[in-house]
């Protein structure tokens, strides 16, 4: 579904690559993990893959055709993001239900009857919340509002940039049950960043490490679990998930 040749991002001519050269391919209906320490590159591919950032060397495809840096509209209809901040990306002055209209009206698309009701429903929210504000909600609500909106095209890949880190402990497992559940029901395929590898070790079928820009390791998620992953970096995330009490589940 999503393949990424060589892909490199400078954010100055005379800088460093931020990502220097990351290939990966994802299969339809496949969680696929992106982790690393802070600064490592892994949202500045999740960044260029969304077209958010333009400025790119290499190749990126979907479903095999090679996608232009500046992506056209239709593109939209099939890949989606979540972003961090669920409160950062959604308006505070407009309804939810206005946010979750919004991606149809770019479309040009009618909204079918009952749509935003439907979208609430499938995110486990009341259907009143469609007449609330972003500050009405809890950080945990305003993630299934995100959520919900990056639904509404019925995309087929949705690009997750740390959807839980932003929540508090209790509700980050409530966000990561729901999307899985949605991807079992509606086929979807996942890209997730994420440095925490108890998350990923959930979450993901594969996942692939970064480290100053590229990738330096890869393996299934039964070899996290297990934490035997052979590479020392890997090694060195995750004693310090151990440290800090997010080690994966054996």
């Amino acid at each position: 579904m999503i393949e990424v040749r060589d892909l490199v991002v400078r954010f100055a001519a005379d800088a460093p690559p931020a990502v220097a050269g990351v290939s990966f391919a994802v299969a339809a209906g496949e969680t696929f993990g992106l982790v690393g320490e802070s600064g490592c590159g892994k949202s500045t591919v999740l960044r260029a893959l969304a077209g958010l950032n333009t400025d790119y060397g290499g190749e990126v495809r979907l479903d095999g055709t090679v996608l232009p840096p500046h992506r056209p509209r239709a593109f939209f209809k099939r890949v989606q993001m979540v972003f961090q901040d669920p409160y950062g990306s959604l308006h505070p002055r407009q309804t939810i239900q206005a946010q979750l209209l919004e991606p149809l009206r770019n479309q040009g698309m009618a909204p079918p009857a009952d749509a935003v009701g439907a979208a609430l429903d499938s995110v486990g929210l009341p259907r009143t919340a469609a007449f609330r504000y972003p500050h009405q909600l809890s950080g945990g609500q305003r993630q299934r509002v995100a959520i919900a909106r990056a639904l509404m095209l019925q995309p087929e890949v949705l690009l997750l940039d740390e959807p839980t880190s932003a929540l508090d402990v209790s509700v980050q497992a409530e966000i990561l049950n729901l999307l899985m559940d949605l991807r079992a029901q509606r086929g979807l395929t996942y890209i997730l960043v994420s440095h925490d590898l108890a998350v990923v070790a959930h979450m993901c079928h594969r996942i692939a490490v970064m480290q100053g820009g590229r990738i330096v390791d890869g393996f299934d998620a039964a070899t996290l679990r297990a934490g035997t992953p052979a590479h020392p970096y890997t090694q060195e995330l995750l004693t310090a998930s151990e440290a800090y009490g997010e080690a994966p589940a054996g």
